[in-house]
């Protein structure tokens, strides 16, 4: 455990080294109140502090309350070290934001608990916020890939749309769909569909920027969201990611697959102030004009097009 200490005193400042240092825990030691805040305003700064009461520039008590106005999203323990030991000084410090004290001259075994203590309850958080970040992303990703599932992905495409709006710039919504990918689950397997639907995200996430974002639509569907781009730049994203696929077969655990994909592309002006299910269906109707149209390709969502209304009738995924 990394613990910061402050202490003005000499020899306590040595002896609080010496006994922390001989537990195992890493120390960094500051001489004054101003120095010891300048630490604990850094990104990295020790979760467990250990405050003297009086120290020139800053006090203990000041610092307890600076630290708790920051409201870190990790917890600090923080000890007060003090000669004051009335039930109001005390008082007056845990009010501060300390959670435990330590009277001086300290007691080794006291202070061992103590620090004890507090490593625990830093324990016990770090528990649980790595807790509620897996729990956060079972509810934001897709079991199966990995990458985005369908509502976070609307999410941020509606975020997108939202900021394009406002800035006056443009998104470009790309639905993605695997050519014939029901062959491959009746032939070989779902576990063989599954390990297809693996690689197919590998591919395109590697060469993706980075403030592209991809989701999984449906069973063998992808929605990418394109923020700040032009129609050529949407083309040429979604033929990277196109040839990715073809360039080479897809080696998996269940076998060598050779597939393709087909694309729609819709572009959306933020001056428009287009609705995202508009935005999602120019998309489709770009996708199925790819799908009718030989399939492995790249179509594009034009303002003078007006897709054939047997389109969605006769389109064979």
């Amino acid at each position: 455990m990394r613990i910061l200490v402050a202490e003005d005193d000499a020899i306590t400042r040595r002896l609080l080294h010496a006994h922390l240092t001989k537990w195992g825990h890493e120390i960094v030691m500051c001489s004054d109140g101003a120095e010891a805040w300048q630490v604990l305003t850094r990104e990295e700064a020790p979760r467990l502090v250990i405050l003297d009461w009086m120290m020139p520039g800053m006090d203990g008590v000041t610092i307890c309350r600076e630290i708790r106005k920051a409201e870190k999203h990790a917890y600090v323990y923080i000890i007060l070290l003090t000669a004051k030991t009335r039930k109001e000084d005390v008082v007056e410090g845990l009010e501060a934001g300390a959670d435990d004290y330590i009277a001086k001259p300290f007691d080794s075994h006291e202070l061992r608990v103590r620090v004890r203590a507090g490593s625990r309850i830093i324990g016990l958080q770090e528990d649980l916020m790595a807790a509620l970040a897996a729990s956060d992303h079972q509810a934001t990703h897709d079991a199966l890939t990995g990458i985005w599932n369908r509502k976070a992905i609307l999410d941020r495409m509606n975020a997108e749309l939202a900021r394009a709006k406002r800035e006056g710039s443009r998104v470009g919504v790309v639905v993605a769909d695997l050519d014939h990918f029901k062959r491959v689950n009746d032939s070989f397997g779902h576990l063989a569909g599954d390990a297809v639907l693996r690689e197919v995200v590998n591919r395109p996430t590697t060469s993706m920027r980075p403030y592209d974002v991809l989701g999984r639509y449906g069973g063998e569907e992808f929605l990418m969201v394109l923020p700040d781009c032009n129609s050529d730049t949407c083309r040429a994203v979604a033929e990277r990611l196109r040839y990715l696929l073809t360039e080479k077969p897809l080696v998996t655990s269940e076998g060598v697959f050779h597939v393709t994909m087909s694309f729609g592309v819709a572009l959306v002006d933020g001056g428009n102030g287009l609705d995202p299910d508009t935005a999602i269906k120019r998309a489709d109707e770009a996708l199925y004009r790819a799908k009718n149209s030989g399939r492995n390709r790249v179509e594009v969502w034009h303002e003078q097009d007006s897709p054939p209304e047997e389109c969605f009738a006769t389109c064979q995924i």
